[in-house]
């Protein structure tokens, strides 16, 4: 009697190691799943509430080969209420900039950033210490003009 004993308890023990190598090959395989697999979950982006604040020094450069849209674009924020002595105008080191990009230095300053994109008919922002004042004390926006406001740059409306 002994002997069915320990061979039911052998047989048991056979068909247990079986089993869990079966299931740890499938697991390890990635057939087979212990739980949900979780879910990301999207932070929201904070929205920039665009402030037009002249007080803004503003450097308009172009970077296109295109000539007087610095000039054009300088026009543009001063008959939006800057003052003309606080906007500069001038080329930039390179005529292939993609797009246009209103460059500011601090975060505090992206609304008044975003509010001269929108004076000047959209442009993206960045902030970039790429671009620093020409006095320390002065807050100042950046836009660098693009392709994208080249002749060469624009898509074509389609045609009806």
């Amino acid at each position: 009697m002994r002997g069915w004993v320990v061979l039911l308890w052998a047989a048991l023990a056979t068909v247990v190691l079986i089993a869990v190598g079966i299931f740890g090959t499938l697991l390890a395989s990635g057939r087979i799943e212990l739980g949900p697999e979780p879910t990301a979950t999207q932070t929201p982006v904070p929205q920039v509430t665009p402030v037009v604040d002249t007080s803004y020094h503003v450097l308009v450069l172009n970077a296109t080969p295109e000539q007087g849209l610095a000039t054009q674009t300088k026009d543009d924020i001063v008959s939006a209420g800057w003052l003309a002595d606080t906007v500069t105008a001038g080329e930039a080191g390179s005529e292939d900039f993609p797009t246009t990009t209103v460059f500011y230095l601090d975060p505090e300053d992206e609304g008044a950033a975003a509010g001269l994109a929108g004076v000047i008919g959209g442009a993206a922002i960045e902030q970039s210490d790429a671009y620093q004042p020409a006095q320390p004390d002065a807050r100042q926006l950046t836009v660098v003009i693009g392709l994208d406001r080249t002749a060469a740059g624009q898509t074509p409306a389609p045609t009806p």
